[in-house]
C-alpha cells in the first residue's frame, strides 16, 4: 500500500510535467536553452563543481516556471474574471521566473566565458 502511494505520486508528477510541456511555451523555451547549455558544457568539459552549479541553475529555472504555471492555473480557477489582485499574483510569479532566468544567464556567462576564451 505504501509503495503504491509512492508510485502514484510519481505518476502525478510526470502528469504535471506533461501538462507543462503541452501547455506552457515558456517551459519549452527553457528546456531548449537548458539543452543547449548542457551541450556547450559537454563541449567545454566543465568540472564536477561547474556541472553541479549548471544543473542546479537549470533546475531552479524549470522549478520557477513550473511554480509560475501552477499559480496561474490556480489563479484562473479562483478568479476567472479579471481582478487586480489576480493580475498582481500572476505578475509577481512571472517576475520570479524572470529573476531566476537572469541569474541563470549570469551563471552561464561565469561558467562559459573563461572556458570559451581558453579555446580561442
Amino acid at each position: 500500500m505504501w509503495l503504491n502511494k509512492r508510485l502514484a505520486s510519481f505518476k502525478y508528477a510526470f502528469k504535471g510535467l506533461l501538462i507543462l510541456v503541452q501547455t506552457q511555451p515558456n517551459f519549452i523555451i527553457h528546456l531548449v536553452i537548458a539543452t543547449i547549455a548542457i551541450g556547450v558544457a559537454f563541449w567545454l568539459q566543465l568540472t564536477i563543481v561547474e556541472w553541479s552549479v549548471l544543473i542546479f541553475t537549470i533546475t531552479l529555472v524549470l522549478f520557477a516556471e513550473a511554480a509560475n504555471s501552477a499559480l496561474e492555473f490556480l489563479t484562473d480557477l479562483i478568479s476567472p474574471d479579471y481582478h487586480p489582485f489576480a493580475g498582481k499574483a500572476k505578475d509577481v510569479a512571472a517576475a520570479a521566473v524572470l529573476i531566476t532566468a537572469i541569474g541563470a544567464v549570469i551563471i552561464g556567462l561565469i561558467l562559459f566565458i573563461p572556458k570559451l576564451l581558453e579555446k580561442i
